[in-house]
């Protein structure tokens, strides 16, 4: 009943542990995202950065350009197989109400991301399609 795999983003922007963090935040800002994976080399989901994780480089008086995503980022992220359904997902979302998105994965891999909106979008056409028949 309503893969994830329907739904989810597919094409997911991420970044690498060793990026500097400026750089990351600045993906942050220029894509209007609130959080961004962070993968390694296979694309295995190693982290996530958030807005939340980025507040922190304000009460720093330095910040090193060379400073990396790795020590801000949350390295223990929630995640989905890619085997689950919309439900579940929704389900989760209901329990945690400050999670905004969730990365979907495969044997350990990024494939996707869900996020609140795909799942309102979903309930939006699946109400539409039912009142519509």
């Amino acid at each position: 009943m309503f893969p994830i795999k329907e739904i989810m983003t597919k094409e997911v922007l991420t970044v690498t542990r060793e990026m500097p963090i400026m750089d990351a935040a600045q993906i942050l800002v220029d894509k209007r995202i609130s959080g961004i994976p962070v993968v390694d080399a296979e694309h295995n989901l190693v982290g996530i950065l958030s807005e939340f994780d980025v507040l922190r480089l304000l009460s720093e008086t330095s910040v090193s350009e060379k400073r990396a995503v790795e020590e801000f980022m949350t390295s223990k992220v929630l995640s989905f197989e890619d085997t689950v359904t919309a439900l579940e997902v929704c389900d989760f979302f209901l329990a945690n109400p400050s999670k905004r998105r969730v990365p979907i994965t495969c044997q350990g891999k990024l494939v996707g991301l869900v996020s609140r909106s795909d799942i309102v979008k979903l309930i939006v056409k699946l109400r539409h399609h039912n009142s519509a028949g």
